[in-house]
């Protein structure tokens, strides 16, 4: 368990003991909030870039093409099983870095607090955000926090920024499907986003289904290093990744399909599902394919160096369930098909809307 956050000689005006909970004057600026970075985000966080305490932090970015993103995250509840919040801030931030070929190195923190949120919470939170970061080798080098009042802001929000550097000859983005290649994924599809429906709706399974939120960065670095360690080697080889998260696996391919004018077939009985996520989406009358996920990603790859990644993957914790699903065509440019359990064909279109809000 972690150690409990030291609440003693904050004040507001009184000792913050007798405030368990996040009040306005955490946000302004003043005493409080100093109090809540000193005692809490510095030392959860602690790194000199974050100790530099500027309105920016000064970096050092090894040579190399840069790559930058940023995302929000308002999943509600802020915790649920295999995960939380702070965790799920990270690990999707470096994922988006990791998925054009970037190895993940700094992100920014930038928290909305909503008066009332206890502070027990936000110490877990800020907690396990902390040991994600370590996890996945990144250093959080700047951050900001903002209190809202009670009833506009449903606990917590997040928003974290990522820089990452994508090494020399690496290129990998959604334009970049070819016809011949194959699809890979690298594990069951769905729990992620059946493990948050579960906890909403109170619904009970005779297993626990968890989130699979994950950093996927080294699960990235060695399918790069398989697919260029190939005899004889096939430069960039490895031609798209992204992360099946809203939308799931139908949203992943159809924007790939769409971005590089290209057919996608796959076929449903490769796609590998958890029994009891199956058993879950039959009985809501849910479609796997388009449930979201938070620690999976898609992989198209030339056929050449599938076998030698898809290896790679199965050898990493966090692609031990990895299977080849599909492959890439000229016909039907923009669509995405699947062959189903009964063998017939289907089109496999974007959703509509949002299955489940909320999940990330």
């Amino acid at each position: 368990m972690p150690e409990k956050i030291n609440l003693l000689g904050w004040t507001c005006p009184v000792p913050l003991q007798n405030y368990p909970t996040i009040v306005m004057g955490h946000g302004a600026g003043g005493k409080m909030m100093s109090d809540l970075i000193e005692h809490l985000f510095a030392p959860a966080f602690d790194n000199p870039l974050l100790a530099q305490m500027g309105d920016a932090t000064a970096l050092d970015l090894p040579p190399g093409k840069a790559a930058f993103t940023t995302d929000s995250f308002v999943v509600s509840p802020l915790f649920f099983p295999g995960g939380d919040i702070g965790e799920l801030a990270v690990n999707g931030t470096v994922n988006d870095l990791a998925m054009r070929g970037a190895k993940p190195l700094y992100l920014s923190a930038g928290f909305i607090l909503e008066e009332g949120l206890a502070m027990d919470d936000l110490g877990r939170l800020v907690t396990s955000m902390a040991a994600a970061a370590r996890a996945a080798g990144v250093q959080v080098a700047t951050g900001d926090t903002k209190v809202v009042q009670k009833g506009h802001g449903d606990g917590l929000y997040i928003n974290t920024s990522g820089i990452g550097v994508i090494p020399a000859g690496i290129e990998i983005g959604p334009e970049q499907a070819r016809p011949g290649d194959v699809v890979l994924v690298s594990g069951t599809l769905g729990d992620h986003g059946i493990a948050i429906m579960s906890v909403r709706e109170g619904l009970r399974f005779e297993t626990e289904i968890r989130s699979d939120t994950a950093p996927l960065n080294g699960l990235v670095e060695a399918m790069i290093n398989a697919a260029g360690g190939r005899r004889p080697p096939l430069p960039n080889s490895l031609h798209c990744l992204r992360d099946a998260t809203r939308g799931g696996l139908s949203a992943v391919l159809n924007e790939l399909a769409g971005v590089s004018k290209v057919g996608i077939e796959f076929d449903e009985k490769a796609v590998p599902l958890r029994p009891e996520v199956n058993a879950a989406c039959e009985m809501l009358g849910l479609d796997p394919f388009y449930i979201a996920n938070e620690g999976k990603l898609v992989a198209i790859v030339d056929k050449g160096a599938a076998e030698a990644v898809l290896e790679a993957m199965r050898k990493h914790v966090y692609g031990k369930d990895a299977a080849l699903i599909g492959k890439v065509v000229e016909a039907h440019p923009g669509l995405v098909t699947a062959r189903t359990t009964i063998g017939g064909m289907r089109v496999v279109d974007l959703p509509a809307g949002e299955l489940l809000p909320r999940i990330c």
